[in-house]
């Protein structure tokens, strides 16, 4: 960290190679395809090379990347101007409310699963079931409404829990797409 600090390039090439792999698996979460998840990846690194002297050493230093690379994804999904998949709040209640367990399912399968979403179902997914946001932030962050998330969340974890079944039922070892 002091060596990127200092501007390093080989002490920046050695983080890179130490976190990249990780932080690949977060830029994947959020983007729809590899070639987007390697565009988030690469504009991260620069703004964590550029800010890495702002880093207090309050928490992790690899959960300070992450973070950045959560708010490049989020950044680059604004840029895109992609539009949300809305559902109405009434449809969200309407959707099943059980659990799914996931424990069965792979990472590589469950990293499909997520991929195949709308870009809307997955970003609020990923923000609220694996970053821990409060709907109220997600809908800060992604300016939409807070019933919005809610149901975009509901959504996402309906046709998760659908694909899911579904590649049970036709007893699919790994999940081909």
């Amino acid at each position: 960290m002091e060596g990127c600090k200092a501007g390093n390039r080989q002490m920046q090439e050695l983080l890179y190679k130490q976190t990249a792999s990780k932080m690949m698996a977060v830029c994947m979460r959020y983007a729809k395809d590899r070639m987007e998840a390697e565009d988030v990846l690469q504009i991260g690194y620069i703004k964590i090379f550029q800010k890495v002297k702002e880093y207090r050493g309050e928490g992790s230093f690899e959960g300070w990347i992450r973070k950045i690379m959560v708010n490049t994804a989020i950044e680059s999904y604004r840029k895109n101007l992609r539009m949300l998949n809305v559902v109405p709040i009434e449809d969200a209640y309407e959707q099943p409310s059980q659990g799914f367990d996931f424990s069965s399912l792979g990472m590589q399968d469950l990293m499909k699963l997520i991929q195949k979403l709308a870009d809307g179902y997955r970003m609020v997914f990923n923000l609220y079931a694996i970053e821990g946001y409060a709907h109220k932030e997600i809908a800060e962050i992604l300016g939409i409404s807070e019933g919005a998330s809610k149901s975009q969340l509901s959504r996402a974890r309906a046709i998760l829990q659908k694909e899911i079944l579904k590649m049970e039922s036709f007893g699919y070892a790994t999940y081909t797409g």
